[in-house]
């Protein structure tokens, strides 16, 4: 489907780049160019909704209702938000956007509904104690090269060297997850934990035919149409969620990113100092950790029971357990790792936002990083390469 992972080729084409002044931080820390004052830095970042768009455009088409289009906008910034609360960024942060459309598909209506979109997020931020500015964007009509519509945004903030999370991960540390799934206290409804990563594989896995052959404008023309939406599934059948519910196909996988900042802004209100790494299951999902450890086991050994999501991807597309915690962050989209003294405290902020939180392992010495995942469904050994 011309999808990767793990982006292997992309991070060789980066590797003799300059990493900044911490290598192994989440984000890209600059010396503070801005202000010139060597005790602040400068973090830029980008991210986008990715082939979700792609979802939500058939969803839209289906039901000709524009307010899907706010949960993009919301997915979009998430992906940047949540990556810079990794570094310890939680607040004053400055937003651009960047949205790349099909004219002939994709009207003026729907643009104006994620800009709205974008900024009722802002707004709700506000209320939160997070203050995030939008600085501005980019709209072009590029129908050339974007099937129907690409959505991103750049963020930007200056911030105290004294303050950076580098991700100094340690033998003895717990690793706090915080739950994808469920509703906190500042969303309107369930969230199946989704969130804006492996997309591409969920909407094909999942969806039936019938996409396939009434919106062919959905997916690349080049994929091998024996991999196009080989699911069973229609954007309208129902699934019964506990203690939620019943809840459509389409409201699950195109539920929006949730966002963690609330939650890392109280944490590290208390325990900055106690922090040794932020972990952002996005790309690599649960493997995403071994980018930023060396000599290090981690295994993860308690972990959340999969969201039902997860568990009709799998069924759908019959794909091993190994490689679904390598796709999808399976049930917490956000790790933390800290010496255990501090870990029952952490847990009880982020409960307290209506997110489960727990330890779902550890962190032991190790002559090689690897990472071993202990589920319900068998045991799994990660190297790192």
């Amino acid at each position: 489907r011309g999808v990767s992972t793990d982006k292997s080729e992309v991070h060789d084409a980066i590797k003799h780049l300059d990493k900044g002044l911490y290598p192994n931080a989440f984000c890209k820390v600059l010396p503070d160019i801005v202000g010139n004052d060597p005790q602040f830095c400068n973090v830029m970042h980008a991210d986008t909704a990715g082939t979700k768009t792609s979802l939500a455009y058939l969803y839209w088409k289906e039901t000709g209702d524009l307010s899907i289009w706010k949960h993009i906008a919301q997915d979009a910034i998430v992906m940047n938000i949540d990556d810079m609360g990794c570094v310890g960024i939680t607040d004053d942060i400055i937003i651009s956007s960047t949205i790349g459309r099909n004219k002939h598909l994709i009207p003026g209506a729907v643009i104006a509904a994620l800009i709205k979109g974008g900024n009722d997020f802002f707004d709700q931020m506000r209320e939160l104690g997070i203050r995030i500015s939008l600085s501005g964007g980019e709209t072009a009509d590029v129908g050339d090269i974007v099937r129907t519509i690409d959505v991103g945004y750049t963020t930007f903030a200056r911030i105290r060297i004294s303050e950076i999370i580098q991700n100094d991960i340690k033998a003895g540390d717990v690793i706090i997850g915080l739950a994808s799934d469920g509703q906190s206290i500042y969303e309107s409804g369930y969230n199946s934990g989704i969130g804006s990563n492996g997309l591409t594989s969920a909407r094909h896995d999942v969806l039936s035919k019938y996409y396939m052959e009434h919106y062919p404008e959905s997916f690349d023309p080049n994929t091998d149409k024996s991999y196009v939406f080989t699911g069973s599934q229609r954007l309208w059948d129902e699934i019964q969620i506990k203690d939620f519910g019943v809840k459509t196909i389409g409201e699950l996988l195109l539920s929006p990113t949730r966002t963690y900042l609330p939650v890392l802004q109280t944490i590290l209100s208390e325990f900055r100092n106690q922090v040794h790494g932020i972990i952002h299951c996005s790309g690599g999902a649960q493997t995403k950790v071994l980018k930023f450890v060396d000599g290090l086991r981690v295994i993860k050994d308690n972990l959340f029971d999969p969201p039902p999501i997860f568990r009709i991807i799998q069924r759908e597309s019959n794909t091993n357990w190994q490689e679904m915690y390598k796709v999808f962050n399976m049930g917490h989209r956000m790790e933390i790792y800290l010496p255990e003294t501090y870990a029952s405290a952490v847990i009880r902020i982020s409960e307290q936002f209506g997110i489960d939180a727990r330890v779902v392992g550890r962190v032991e010495g190790s002559r090689s990083s690897n990472l071993e995942i202990q589920s319900q469904f068998g045991t799994f050994t990660y190297q790192n390469k």
